[in-house]
């Protein structure tokens, strides 16, 4: 396990409980607000708490539930920074992407940015779930937020628009299963787990060779 702990804030957002994160960068001075699907004051008042003030918003992928309050949030601080892969734009933008009642489409979305140079972590595409999902890495601290990719004991559903089980196999598989076992696992609902806790005990996608 690595050495460099992260220090960060997880807030559960919304009626289907996203886990919005909060992370404080010294590399990048800034305070990286991933997921905020929801409570917009929450979120800001928990990003503020660091004392930086330079914020920047990254979304694992484009359902509403995850990116409802970017806009608000947005409104409330100083956002240098708005990223979503390019993948998820036309799902980002269009009027289907709602719960409604409670979760209507947003009106006037943000502009995102396809590209966050950043010292701090890289971003691994993971389609799947969606097609422009991403999972965020802070390698120094072995740590990865992995969206709604990969669950404890589960993964992201694939039958709504852009979905693919087989795709999101791979991604899993090739991808995340490739990263050192103790890395931590931090998901975009429910509980953490571990690379290597995954791959023994997760009966959708089975570590090893398919």
């Amino acid at each position: 396990m690595s050495e460099n702990k992260l220090e960060f804030t997880t807030i559960p957002v919304g009626f289907l409980e996203v886990n919005c994160y909060i992370i404080p960068s010294e590399k990048d001075g800034c305070v990286y607000i991933i997921d905020p699907g929801a409570s917009p004051d929450k979120i800001a008042a928990a990003a503020e708490s660091f004392g930086k003030k330079d914020y920047r918003i990254l979304l694992t992928h484009a359902h509403i539930d995850h990116m409802s309050a970017v806009r608000d949030v947005m409104d409330k601080l100083a956002v240098s920074l708005f990223y979503l892969h390019e993948d998820d734009i036309l799902l980002y933008k269009s009027p289907a992407n709602e719960l409604q009642p409670l979760m209507p489409a947003v009106k006037n979305p943000p502009k995102p940015a396809h590209a966050a140079e950043n010292c701090e972590f890289s971003i691994i595409h993971t389609p799947g779930h969606t097609r422009g999902c991403v999972c965020y890495y802070f390698e120094d601290a072995g740590v990865l937020f992995s969206g709604d990719t990969l669950f404890r004991n589960s993964v992201g559903r694939t039958d709504l628009p852009g979905g693919d089980s087989d795709m999101l196999v791979s991604s899993i598989r090739e991808k995340i299963y490739a990263l050192p076992d103790d890395v931590d696992v931090f998901p975009g609902h429910g509980p953490a787990t571990s690379v290597g806790h995954e791959k023994e005990f997760n009966q959708f996608v089975p570590g090893g060779q398919a």
